[in-house]
């Protein structure tokens, strides 16, 4: 029964210390992106696949990129801000006014669901406390 109880201990420590390491690698494929894209934003069929292809020009430069680090992800993340910008214009410059509005609006929900944008992944300051009632 201690052997089944430690083996049970040591699996749960193993699989928190893995979740705890994030998830690299864990991107999504360009064709996956514009599939999601073609789902929210009722997209046609000729802006997905220019939409796929942007996403796969900035799979390569991204993976370029991140080889050129050599591990430093600090330096990574002063290129990525504008390369996503730059990325987010392009397929914008394809989509209707409607759709415009409506990735605009997802676009800043993920930064919220990401941790405000610049902070990433939680990393930002915490909201300041509300002022004491009167």
């Amino acid at each position: 029964m201690k052997k089944l109880m430690l083996v049970c201990c040591f699996v749960i420590g193993a699989v928190a210390m893995s979740f705890a390491q994030g998830g690299g690698g864990m991107r999504m494929k360009p064709e996956d992106q514009a599939k999601r894209l073609q789902t929210q934003l009722k997209l046609n069929d000729d802006q997905t696949t220019k939409i796929t292809a942007i996403y796969t020009a900035q799979a390569a430069k991204m993976d370029s990129l991140m080889k050129a680090a050599n591990g430093d992800f600090s330096s990574l993340r002063t290129t990525m801000g504008p390369m996503r910008e730059a990325t987010n214009a392009k397929i914008k410059a394809l989509l209707t006014d409607e759709q415009k509005a409506e990735f605009d609006k997802q676009q800043a929900a993920m930064r919220n669901r990401m941790g405000g944008g610049q902070g990433g992944q939680g990393g930002g300051t915490p909201p300041p406390p509300p002022p004491p009632a009167k």
